[in-house]
Order: C-alpha cells, then structure tokens, then sequence
C-alpha cells in the first residue's frame, strides 16, 4: 500500500475506465479524463522510463545499486525515509545495506508492487525521463508523476501523482505495441506484470484461464488496477479501472473486479460469440 492515502479519498463514488485495443484506439470509455491519486499505478510508467533507458543504453539494468530508505525529496534540500509497513515487498528491505541490481528491482515494484523498490528505481531514472513516456504516450496534463513514493515535502508542496484511466491505458499500450518500448522490452515488461500477486481487482472479474498482466493501485478509499488481456479467440486489448469509493479494501477490489466482468460481457455480445475457450467466467 502508498501511504500517499494520508490524504482523505472523497467518500462519493467515483468509477472512471478505459477500454481499447493495441492501437490505442477507445473502444468503451467512462470519466477516462477525471483524474485520481495515482497510489502504485505510477510504478507503470517509472518502469517504462527504465526499460527505455536501458535500451538506449543510458541505463544497465544489470547495475547492483545500493539499497537505502533514504531519499532526496524533489523539494530541494529536503529528505525523507520510507516506511516498511507500508510496502509489500519485504524482501527489499531485508537487503538494505547490500545492493540489488536494477532489473530485479524493477520486477518487484511491478509483480509485488514494492514500494522501496520502485524509489531505488525512480532515483535512477529521474522523474524528467518519466515525464518524457507519460508525453511520447499522449498523455493529458491530467497525469503526471512528479515524486517518488511517500516524498512527504513533495506532497506537502502539492506535487501529487496523479493519473487518468485513459492516459494509462495510452502507457501501457504504447509499451506493449512497441511504440514507447523496443520488442524485447515490451515483452520483459508484460512478463513481469504477468507475475503479478495481487490479482483481486480485473483479473478476478474474468474468466478462468484468461492471460492477464496487470498493475494494481491502493490507497484508503481507493482501488485501481490496469490490464494487458489476452483473450485466446479475440484480439488483445487493454483495461483500466479507477475507483475512489470511500470503502473497504476488499470492496473496492469487488467494484473493479464488477467492472472488468461487465466489461468483458459487452465485448462477448459485440462479438456475438464467446471470447475465451479456456474456463468458466468467475461467479
């Protein structure tokens, strides 16, 4: 969990989704441009940002880089020290002090959403090269991703993460269609959110056996998750479900899980036949 969620959610509901294919084209929208916190969606494009630099070879992947919980805040002058008990990844912790390389550092803030792991990447990075895939993307001024993970002078000085269900559709289609990313990076990229563990949200909302690469996002009152999907009898596409909903985790999981599903059935009547041979959709 972003402790970003110091910050009350709104307590009216609020769904905002996207729906497209590969070519970035909408296929079913709604509220795609209202924006929301962006909790730990933001690890997408920060692991965008690494995987371009990598092939442009401005970046190694293969660099060991220091483990610290220590960060330079984007307010100049300022630090600030994550907390453990908000991150997922425990295993990055335990190696504070010792070095992690960058690669698997980048599959943990995406398959365990690891928050110390996605600030060691970030610092690496910078936030100008994940401002640069949010605007090769298409992205609206909406979406930004101006600081790191619990960047506490950052947010005091109103920089927040903010995103919008379309601009992050148009990131992770762009990444997947080669467009934002190299072939091979591509693939790295869906392999990792195909490891995913958190699979409560869109994944939970279709059938069994579909393939599924998504990145959650969850903060009090709020649940996110985008999706790469690859039905087995249709072409691929990609959904994104943003939710503030005033509620408990496990009913926000439930609305975005009730989105995907209801999503999955217009696209199944358009085509006027089934979209996935391999199981039963979830009751």
């Amino acid at each position: 969990m972003d402790h970003e969620g110091a910050a009350t959610p709104r307590t009216s509901r609020t769904v905002s989704a996207w729906l497209g294919g590969l070519d970035g084209r909408t296929w079913w929208a709604r509220d795609d441009r209202e924006p929301h916190l962006a909790a730990s969606t933001m690890k997408l494009p920060v692991a965008v940002a690494a995987l371009r630099a990598h092939a442009a070879g401005t970046l190694d992947l293969d660099l060991a880089v220091a483990v610290h919980d220590e960060f330079d805040s984007v307010v100049a002058g300022e630090r600030f020290t994550m907390d453990a008990d908000y991150d997922q990844d425990p295993r990055t912790w335990a190696e504070r002090g010792g070095t992690v390389p960058l690669r698997d550092l980048v599959h943990r803030m995406l398959a365990h959403s690891g928050n110390l792991a996605t600030n060691l990447v970030l610092e690496q990075v910078g936030t100008d090269a994940v401002a640069a895939v949010l605007e090769e993307a298409g992205c609206s001024e909406r979406t930004a991703v101006p600081r790191g993970i619990e960047d506490g002078p950052g947010r005091r000085a109103g920089l927040e993460n903010v995103v919008t269900a379309r601009d992050l559709g148009l990131v992770l289609v762009g990444a997947v269609g080669h467009r934002l990313l190299d072939a091979a990076s591509g693939h790295a990229l869906e392999r990792d959110l195909l490891a995913q563990v958190f699979r409560d949200g869109i994944p939970a909302g279709l059938p069994a056996g579909v393939t599924v690469a998504n990145k959650t996002g969850w903060i009090g009152g709020v649940n996110h998750d985008v999706a790469l999907v690859r039905p087995d009898a249709h072409p691929p596409f990609v959904l994104v479900v943003l939710t503030r909903h005033g509620a408990s985790e496990r009913a926000g999981e439930q609305l975005v899980a009730d989105v995907a599903s209801r999503a999955w059935a217009a696209l199944e009547e358009r085509a006027g036949r089934p979209l996935h041979h391999g199981g039963d959709a979830p009751s």
